[in-house]
């Protein structure tokens, strides 16, 4: 989707104007991977219009490879507004206007699906899942084990409001049963699954996934990973807006599964994204640098648990490797858009 930003604070019925940018879960990974030098695909439908046009050049311009995205001319792409914050506080407004739009028409019959299979890994969200029947259907398909398929990572992205009763999203907890390796928030499984927050009582739920990673909020993250448990506390961070923090966490995290790094490691990396996310105003952020997250990651726990990180962070090392920037604040990777 297109997302729409107000350019000062305040409600959306007050606010003067709108800064647009890129919106959508997979896109934003797709991105955040590709701008820290990774190989990336980003895989979905958007409408034949200017926004589709729009999405497609600025993902592009990220690195990405966009080849196998389809345009459709009889459904528009869709858009959305949002108010600056936090999309779980009561104080922050989304309007969504995405109802039939070239997304939603997603289908095992129209998505290319070899594109998929040159990945290593495959990434999808369960807010796909939610837009249709055939988007459904696609997602099953691309969950279903198979012998020689690409690693699948689903994060769960549980959206109470894309579902029409609790018991619908359950689903994704069928599909995540699915994935090889899967992100879930505790309170989302507590919302979706009426699974408690505890992280072993999560696992107990979804033991099939080879790697479960947990995300515990303020308090941290835990991974299981085949017959091992970790845990990592969470940073100490100054929010400039908690928006696509998420999306960050599973960019970082699947960089340094690509990397083969330990399962530690993993997450630190995964917090260290969503920081440079939550300390920007946008949705995606300019990933830190590899050596500079590297050598963050490799602090003592003592001194991990001590670091402090405000807007600019993410600067020190800003010449180290990287993909191409976004202009807008593929073999590796492959994903379908929301």
């Amino acid at each position: 989707m297109v997302t729409f930003r107000p350019t000062q604070p305040g409600r959306l019925a007050d606010v003067p104007g709108f800064d647009r940018g890129i919106g959508g879960a997979e896109s934003n990974v797709a991105c955040t991977l590709a701008r820290a030098g990774h190989s990336a695909r980003w895989i979905g439908r958007v409408g034949d219009d200017g926004f589709g046009e729009y999405l497609t050049r600025e993902i592009a311009h990220c690195g990405v490879d966009t080849s196998a995205v389809r345009r459709d001319g009889e459904r528009p792409t869709g858009i959305y507004f949002r108010t600056a914050g936090d999309r779980a506080t009561d104080a922050h407004e989304v309007a969504y206007y995405r109802a039939g739009s070239a997304a939603s028409a997603m289908s095992p019959a129209n998505v290319d699906t070899d594109a998929l299979r040159s990945a290593r890994i495959v990434h999808l969200s369960g807010i796909t899942a939610a837009l249709s029947e055939d988007c459904l259907a696609l997602m099953r398909e691309l969950t279903v084990p198979r012998t020689g398929r690409p690693l699948v990572s689903f994060d769960v992205n549980h959206r109470p409001g894309l579902w029409r009763t609790p018991e619908d999203a359950r689903v994704l907890l069928e599909l995540a049963r699915g994935a090889d390796l899967v992100f879930v928030g505790d309170d989302e499984a507590a919302a979706a699954w009426g699974v408690t927050d505890d992280p072993d009582a999560i696992r107990a739920a979804l033991p099939q996934p080879r790697t479960l990673v947990v995300k515990q909020g303020a308090t941290g993250a835990t991974v299981f990973h085949e017959d091992l448990r970790v845990s990592v506390p969470a940073l100490t961070v100054e929010v400039v807006a908690a928006v696509g923090a998420g999306d960050a966490f599973a960019a970082g995290f699947l960089s340094a599964t690509l990397r083969e790094l330990p399962a530690a490691q993993r997450l630190k990396h995964g917090h260290l994204w969503a920081a440079a996310a939550l300390t920007v105003p946008g949705d995606m952020a300019e990933p830190p640098g590899r050596a500079h997250a590297d050598h963050l990651a490799a602090l003592p726990d003592e001194e991990w648990g001590t670091l402090r990180l405000g807007p600019g962070w993410t600067r020190t090392g800003a010449k180290e490797d990287r993909g191409t920037p976004c202009p807008s604040e593929a073999e590796e990777l492959g994903g379908t858009t929301s």
